[in-house]
């Protein structure tokens, strides 16, 4: 039987990243202990609050069909987190609720590009980029970022790279995978390159509450921005609301009722006692929130110090996020053949940096998503394979 042409636009490299952490999954099943560093699943339980709010909204009933944009209260909620964080002046008509930040991701592309039209990228991405854009029948335009600049972009390569096609640039900071976080000098000349060339700006904004180094900044708040770009936010990672599946997207007003229409095809909005546990996330200054930032935070400071002075690795310092990216190829592996080495000998899953894109060749993300003990124990391990693979090559 024949599948319609979507179905090859939407698979590629970026879909199969993840057989290494499948592979994971099947060692742990069969009792190998197996450290799981994989995928970017905060280990933290949902704050009670949040959790009480959802029962609270489920016995009272509140089950039947959500309002398709989101509730005005969430929206609201958002709206203001928005403000007070970015500066932009922005209420809840401009504010769509989705199920996820993927999601959101996928809908505002749906609504901005056409085939043929081409988005400019910073490489390397997170892995589903590939195949949200492929699904427009949309071409990716890849700006290698390089280790050596902290895995940034130089705003002189996106204009480099600008056609009479291009239609949109897309950029999440703080990065995934590398974590690397973009200051406001850079966002201001991005920022100029959009409105010169009249190009939407897509801004994943999902790892913005755990940027550690900096200041986070919402470009949409800049001059001649608000009307040109898609602000994507969730509370997967901030408040370890990944199973929840709540995002959203800040955008124009015109923006907003198109993804309404998306979304009364596709989606019809998200459960109301999901969006009622979301708007108390938002509205309440919860202590294990900042826990957790703080937590991520010393985690990432262990897995640098761990590996830092390791001979044959050399971890690249994030400025955010929930991950660390570390250099491998002093050992003679490719990052993908280091990464299955390592999980199949010494039980730690990581995921290779090719998977991102060539940018990140040779290198490995370590996600900080387990607690310091076995983050501590899983960089004896990788420590341990690097020194073996490197003795091997001198003997």
């Amino acid at each position: 039987m024949r599948y319609s042409a979507l179905t090859q636009r939407i698979a590629g490299d970026g879909a199969a990243a993840w057989q290494i952490h499948d592979r994971a999954l099947q060692l742990r099943e069969q009792g190998i202990d197996v450290l799981l560093l994989s995928i970017g699943d905060p280990d933290f339980d949902t704050p009670q609050p949040i959790v009480q709010a959802a029962i609270a909204s489920l016995l009272a009933g509140e089950t039947h069909y959500p309002e398709v944009r989101g509730s005005r209260g969430l929206r609201d909620s958002i709206a203001r987190r928005h403000r007070q964080r970015s500066g932009q002046v922005v209420d809840a008509e401009h504010v769509i609720v989705f199920p996820g930040a993927q999601c959101a991701v996928y809908s505002v592309a749906q609504c901005l590009l056409d085939p043929g039209d081409e988005v400019i990228v910073a490489e390397p991405m997170y892995v589903t980029y590939e195949g949200v854009i492929g699904a427009c029948a949309a071409t990716v335009i890849p700006v290698p970022v390089r280790p050596h600049n902290g895995f940034r972009v130089d705003p002189a390569d996106v204009a480099a790279r600008i056609t009479a096609k291009t239609r949109a640039i897309l950029l999440n900071s703080p990065n995934n995978p590398s974590g690397a976080s973009l200051s406001l000098s850079i966002w201001q000349e991005l920022a100029a390159l959009c409105v010169r060339h009249d190009l939407w700006l897509i801004s994943d904004e999902v790892y913005s509450d755990l940027l550690f180094e900096g200041e986070h900044i919402s470009p949409a708040s800049l001059p001649g921005m608000a009307e040109r770009t898609a602000t994507i936010n969730s509370l997967s990672k901030s408040h370890a609301m990944s199973g929840w599946r709540v995002g959203w997207v800040i955008g124009p007003k015109p923006m907003a009722g198109h993804l309404v229409n998306l979304s009364l095809s596709m989606l019809f909005g998200i459960p109301d006692f999901v969006q009622n546990a979301a708007q108390l996330a938002l509205d309440r200054d919860l202590p294990e929130v900042a826990a957790m930032r703080e937590e991520y935070r010393q985690r990432r400071d262990l897995v640098c110090a761990s590996l830092d002075q390791c001979p044959g690795l050399r971890p690249i310092r994030p400025d955010g996020g929930m991950f660390v990216m570390v250099d491998v190829s002093q050992t003679g592996l490719s990052a993908q053949r280091f990464a299955e080495h390592l999980l199949e000998g010494y039980g730690v899953s990581v995921l290779a940096g090719e998977a991102f894109g060539p940018s990140a060749a040779g290198h490995i993300r370590i996600g900080l998503v387990v607690d310091r003990m076995k983050l501590a124990e899983a960089c004896r391990r990788i420590s341990l394979c690097a020194a073996q693979l490197l003795e091997a090559r001198r003997a």
